[in-house]
């Protein structure tokens, strides 16, 4: 399949692309580079530097390359900034989807892989969460995905756009060769955040809270390798290619770790002491999200193998190898 990867530069896109390559499909990349890095983007892809909301430049990347089906990772995501500029985010986030809808139908593409967030639920009432759980976003980056996912279940029915919908929770790890990984700016992961101590990028961790009402007292997150994400992303082509129909599902691995856990993972990968300082708790921070991916099993076929250390330990290959990120020149090397 000849696929248009939108976002193809950025940490979820780059590998996705990659894995797209490595399975033999052909791969167009558009990225604006506002949050990706040129270096990060696969040398077998055709790459264009343009903007999602710009008609022109679908237009031409569409016109110039018969694109089988489309994957959409080209998102602002950042939670704060979102609090703060929620006009950045609308206008990014829905406007890309708007042009993008519009778009796919003008040229006949009519499949979609959406990377969306489990942003969309909110709070959740109870854990793990399914799909059909009530959707009460508290930032407007949740709220721009769940429009944009609203705006796709329209369209579908009207222009027959079919799609599939992947609501992820935490990414982490990079590919194995530590080639190409994460690189955020400014940082606000957890994992990265984790392995600039041992890098000594920062004295310690900050855990925010550790009296809330789990096993050790800190926040219990559902953590994914970025390949099993890409796997998943593949799966869901593959469904679209056969004839599929329109599905939302949840990727995790169902059971969640502790802040304290992945930092005491972090320790044993990197042999580092890693000196963790307890902080107040940060508003809105809910206690447990972990999802159920049952849906995703049941539908694609899909199942999370990598464990926490091994995500941990690919991100440290990636972290020891370019500890300035894609600045230092090397990572675009194979």
């Amino acid at each position: 399949m000849r696929i248009l990867v939108i976002g193809g530069a950025g940490y979820i896109g780059s590998h996705n692309v990659h894995a797209l390559i490595e399975r033999g499909d052909e791969v167009v990349v558009l990225d604006n580079l506002a949050t990706g890095h040129r270096q990060a983007v696969h040398p077998a892809a055709r790459f264009y530097e343009g903007d999602l909301r710009s008609a022109a430049d679908l237009d031409k990347v569409l016109a110039e390359n018969r694109v089988d089906a489309v994957m959409h990772f080209a998102a602002f995501s950042l939670v704060g900034e979102s609090v703060q500029k929620p006009l950045k985010y609308f206008n990014n986030n829905v406007g890309g989807m708007m042009s993008l809808l519009e778009a796919m139908e003008r040229h006949g593409v009519d499949r979609l892989v959406f990377s969306s967030t489990a942003a969309v639920y909110g709070e959740p009432k109870t854990v793990p969460i399914v799909e059909d759980a009530e959707k009460d976003p508290t930032n407007p980056y949740g709220e721009s995905k769940l429009i944009m996912e609203r705006m796709m279940r329209w369209a579908g029915q009207a222009c027959g756009i079919r799609s599939v919908i992947l609501r992820y929770f935490n990414v982490g790890g990079a590919l194995e060769d530590g080639s190409i990984g994460e690189d955020h700016r400014p940082e606000s992961h957890l994992i990265p955040l984790i392995l600039q101590v041992p890098l000594g990028r920062r004295p310690h961790i900050s855990i925010f809270g550790d009296d809330y009402p789990t096993q050790d007292g800190t926040c219990i997150r559902d953590y994914l390798h970025v390949m099993d994400l890409a796997d998943a992303h593949l799966r869901a082509l593959d469904y679209l290619a056969a004839g599929g129909e329109s599905t939302v599902c949840n990727l995790g691995n169902g059971q969640g770790f502790s802040v304290l856990e992945m930092v005491e993972a972090a320790r044993r990968v990197t042999g580092h002491p890693l000196p963790a300082k307890i902080e107040g708790r940060r508003a809105g921070d809910p206690a447990r999200l972990v999802a159920s991916s049952d849906r995703a099993k049941a539908v694609l076929g899909w199942q999370p193998h990598a464990g926490i250390e091994e995500i941990i330990r690919t991100a440290w290959t990636w972290h020891q190898k370019h500890p300035a990120g894609f600045e230092d020149g090397q990572a675009a090397k194979r």
